[in-house]
């Protein structure tokens, strides 16, 4: 047994080595909201340049102040580096009218991907109207951007079950979206799974899952509870009395990330989304072992 486990263990590391960086990398970011959450950023943004990942996001809260931010991340982005800007856009709080002349702005400012979300709802709010979909529209009926939409392999919290999220979804495809970047998950059975389902039911669009790196356990069972991701039995393990040693806790972290992409990337997937939440650090050291790493210079 323990020779079969080595083997495979090596045959997950030579798939890598064979990959010749043929590898798609994104990263998301979120807009700060204190000057040393701005230096961290800015210091993760330029770390991570280097790498050419195909496109970096930046989140969107419904609150004006946070929009404001991340049209400020953006512009700096486009206008300070070399990367693909990629503004998070959702229907809450906004109008049909005011999403219409947003997205004629940022075509007109260069931008031509976006990631379509309907947005987190208010507390107390009414049953949603419009959705991911109706936005995803309205964009198309703007102008030609590369959309990306979000995926859930363990099922969005609202959804009735697993079918009606997955119906959701083609819909979203349906309607003009360029890919799905699933949320953050552990059980890679559950994404594969879900890649197998999402195949079946028509969806021809490259399904990107999620990594994010976890370097602050209590948080990340926060983030799990309010995104119905399951966290196994395992990984509470594995950060069980971390709690004040954030040094091993990035390095368990890195070990996990690298795990589950050693297994993704053997079951043929090629593009990779990360979830930075702007800290660089396990970020770049993950892409150097999927092969993803600086461009030599000619």
């Amino acid at each position: 047994m323990a020779f079969h486990h080595a083997q495979y263990a090596s045959s997950l590391n030579q798939s890598l080595a064979e990959l010749n960086g043929d590898i798609n990398v994104s990263f998301e970011f979120f807009p700060p909201a204190t000057a040393e959450m701005e230096t961290l950023l800015w210091n993760s943004i330029q770390r991570l340049q280097p790498l050419q990942p195909k496109f970096v996001s930046v989140t969107y809260g419904a609150n004006s102040g946070v929009r404001d931010r991340t049209h400020g991340v953006i512009e700096r982005i486009q206008k300070e580096t070399s990367l693909v800007a990629a503004p998070h856009l959702t229907l809450v709080d906004a109008s049909d009218e005011e999403l219409l002349q947003l997205a004629k702005n940022y075509w007109n400012s260069g931008i031509r991907n976006i990631v379509a979300l309907r947005g987190d709802l208010p507390e107390g709010s009414a049953k949603p109207t419009r959705f991911a979909a109706d936005l995803v529209r309205l964009l198309r009926s703007v102008a030609d951007f590369d959309i990306s939409v979000a995926a859930y392999p363990e099922v969005h919290p609202e959804a009735a079950n697993a079918q009606a999220d997955l119906v959701n979804l083609k819909r979203k495809i349906d309607a003009g979206a360029s890919r799905a970047i699933t949320q953050f998950f552990f059980d890679i059975e559950a994404y594969l799974r879900f890649r197998d389902r999402c195949v079946a039911a028509g969806i021809d669009v490259e399904i990107v899952p999620g990594i994010l790196p976890v370097t602050n356990f209590k948080q990340l069972k926060r983030f799990a509870g309010m995104t119905n991701v399951n966290l196994p039995g395992w990984l509470h393990q594995q950060f069980e009395g971390l709690d004040e040693d954030p040094s091993t806790r990035s390095l368990v972290g890195a070990s996990v990330a690298i795990d589950m992409v050693k297994v993704l990337s053997r079951e043929g997937v090629k593009d990779f989304h990360f979830y930075t939440l702007n800290r660089a650090e396990l970020t770049y050291a993950i892409c150097h072992i999927l092969g993803v790493r600086p461009k030599a210079a000619p």
